[in-house]
């Protein structure tokens, strides 16, 4: 396995208490593997992403092992994680188009990067040219500031610097929330292009468009309040989801080549709870069509077919 998470747990300290962000988080990526990560604004993706570089310092590491390629990775401690980050695990952040500095010219922000990282820009100038050729980038665009690009070419051009050095494992978060769709798909088949081409051995792909990462994703993993609901391969996710909040989450995508001038398209109902005080049990009880009075209790989250994992009574 490329990444094995076990039982992590991350909280973040706020006036009014910790807020239990990641709540005993167990999945792993295997090599060559691109795995999609949805859930609702909330549900803990974006901290799950930052909690396996340690992008924040806010949040507090209190339980759990996050192991690379068989090395466990120091995810508690900010200044020990500099060793991996980068070069190890990578993330083309949230808001990435925001991520450049406006007042550098591209090809300078780059030299600036590798070279704190010990390494000659000259070494890894070839590669990143190739880069460039691989997203649809002229190799013009270090010459120019980040300003003078689109949203999508800007977006292409973080994820060429944050795979330069070769990742073990990339977390895209939300890289394609602002595009436009014809953009979208551009992006999401280079983040494709770099597994495919040997760039980066495995991916995690952070969105809350499921529409976004069937297009590329091997594998879906469902979280919902800070806790994993349901893994599968991608088509069995889509297909047959096995969790009411899955089955939730996928019917309320607008179907391709139906009108809705006769009908109104239907989200979930409710809330997702709070995580200052989060509820025992199954925390998508409160919402869920199905609940019983054993969904009081928290359903482990257990394989029910190959590679098909759910949190649910009703499903195991």
């Amino acid at each position: 396995m490329a990444l094995r998470v076990q039982d992590l747990k991350v909280h973040y300290r706020t006036l009014r208490g910790d807020v239990h962000a990641l709540d005993g988080v167990t999945f792993s990526v295997a090599d060559g593997e691109i795995m999609g990560l949805v859930g609702e604004s909330g549900s803990g993706k974006t901290t799950l992403g930052k909690s396996l570089i340690r992008m924040d310092s806010r949040m507090r590491h209190v339980g759990g092992t996050v192991t690379l390629d068989g090395t466990e990775l120091p995810i508690g401690d900010t200044e020990a994680m500099n060793a991996f980050r980068f070069s190890d695990v990578s993330i083309v952040p949230q808001y990435a188009m925001s991520a450049m500095n406006p007042t550098r010219r591209i090809g300078k922000m780059v030299r600036e990067l590798v070279e704190s990282r010990k390494i000659r820009f000259s070494s890894v100038r070839d590669e990143l040219n190739r880069r460039l050729d691989l997203v649809g980038l002229d190799r013009g665009v270090l010459d120019r500031y980040p300003l003078e690009l689109s949203g999508g070419m800007k977006q292409r051009m973080v994820m060429v610097i944050s795979t330069l050095l070769n990742p073990s494992l990339l977390i895209a978060d939300e890289v394609t929330s602002a595009l436009d769709v014809s953009t979208q798909r551009a992006v999401a088949l280079a983040l494709a292009g770099f597994r495919d081409h040997d760039l980066v051995r495995s991916m995690i792909v952070i969105t809350h468009d499921v529409s976004l990462v069937y297009q590329i994703a091997d594998t879906i993993t469902v979280m919902y309040a800070g806790r994993l609901a349901e893994s599968a391969p991608t088509d069995t996710l889509v297909s047959t989801p096995r969790h009411p909040y899955t089955q939730l989450l996928i019917s309320a995508l607008p179907e391709v080549g139906v009108r809705y001038g006769g009908k109104r398209l239907t989200g979930i109902a409710g809330s997702p709870p709070t995580l200052l005080d989060p509820p025992s049990g199954c925390r998508f009880r409160a919402r869920c069509p199905l609940a019983f009075d054993r969904c009081a209790e928290q359903p482990p989250f257990v394989e029910i077919a190959d590679n098909h994992r759910v949190a649910c009574w009703k499903a195991v």
